[in-house]
Parts: structure tokens; sequence; C-alpha cells
């Protein structure tokens, strides 16, 4: 089973990803807020990730990392 690991040090919540996402896994963790002040992305239905990177490739300031 796939899943993504979001680096919150890196995130600045531009929500690029969460776009990106084919199957709308991701969103803005709207409880939560990073050392640097951003909502930072979350995987919401870790059973509907497919591995596909779209969120990896996305995202301008590399805080993902796709697991398969």
């Amino acid at each position: 089973m796939a899943r993504i690991i979001v680096d919150d040090v890196f995130c600045k919540g531009c929500g690029l990803c969460v776009a990106a996402c084919p199957k709308g896994v991701l969103a803005l963790d709207e409880e939560r807020i990073t050392p640097k002040g951003y909502h930072p992305a979350k995987l919401v239905d870790p059973d509907g990730c497919i591995g596909c990177a779209s969120c990896y490739t996305t995202c301008p300031d590399v805080a993902i990392t796709v697991v398969k």
C-alpha cells in the first residue's frame, strides 16, 4: 500500500499537492500549524493513495516523500 510523508519543516501549505492529487486524498491540515506558521498538507485517506507521485512532482519545496 502506498502512502506519503509530508515534512513539516519544508511544507509551506501552498496546496499545489492537494490540487494535483488525482484521488483527492490530500488536504491542508487546518488543525495544525508548522513552526513557520503554515497549515501543512496531510494524507486524509491513506487507503485511497495510489502512489502516483503527482504530489511529489508538484511540490516546489520537496516536502513530500512517496513510500510504495
